[in-house]
């Protein structure tokens, strides 16, 4: 078995969402941030580079404005950071859009980049659809990331529904999802966490949809 050679990036840990609106509510902050806590603990004992992302919408912005308080790093995640950890920020959803987190991936030798943080239905999402034109296998800690209930126009779907269904969509084809636990495990062992794929996902969502 191939081993993996891994980096932990934090995405948007940031305290915009521990209140207000875009408070993360499944998993809650209040599970899932001791889930990101774990992982980094565990990646610092492992020594395997970490990478923290901020999101910024500029200093105009009523939120992810650099100079507000939600802009910051949740304090769990700052008593952790240390010089040697890479310090990204950005604009796009995604952590490899127009930042040099990549160029700095490659410098580690990284082939596996491990997600968690905020939030699942956006950043998550779009940095593992973004990693596959990029040749990273990508690994998300299903309960060290989290969602928010969104509505508009398309429609209505509360935050377990958005979190659970898009873990199951990101296994099925852009990452290998698991809990922390699992990863941890793997991390011992240096070794790849199991991923699903399009074609299994398809045949066994049919089967369980009562499909002919």
């Amino acid at each position: 078995m191939t081993t993996a050679r891994r980096a932990l990036v934090l995405v948007d840990v940031q305290q915009q969402y521990f209140d207000g609106p875009l408070e993360i509510q499944y998993p809650s902050h209040d599970q899932s941030l001791p889930m990101i806590t774990a992982a980094i603990d565990a990646a610092v004992a492992a020594d395997i580079p970490v990478a923290v992302i901020q999101h910024t919408m500029g200093t105009e912005a009523p939120v992810f404005n650099p100079n507000e308080p939600g802009f910051a790093l949740h304090p769990e995640v700052a008593q952790r950071q240390v010089d040697s950890w890479k310090s990204v920020v950005k604009e796009y959803g995604s952590v490899y859009a127009d930042t040099d987190l990549e160029a700095w991936l490659r410098e580690k030798g990284v082939d596996t980049v491990t997600l968690l943080g905020y939030m699942t239905n956006n950043c998550i999402l779009a940095s593992a659809a973004g990693a596959e034109v990029l040749g990273f296998t990508t690994e998300v800690l299903s309960d060290a990331t989290g969602a928010i209930n969104i509505a508009n126009d398309a429609g209505f779907a509360d935050a377990k529904t958005v979190h659970t269904t898009l873990m199951a969509l990101l296994h099925s084809n852009w990452a290998s999802v698991a809990t922390t636990e699992a990863w941890t495990q793997a991390l011992a062992s240096q070794e790849p966490l199991p991923k699903g794929d399009l074609g299994s996902s398809a045949v066994t969502g049919a089967q369980k949809a009562g499909q002919n």
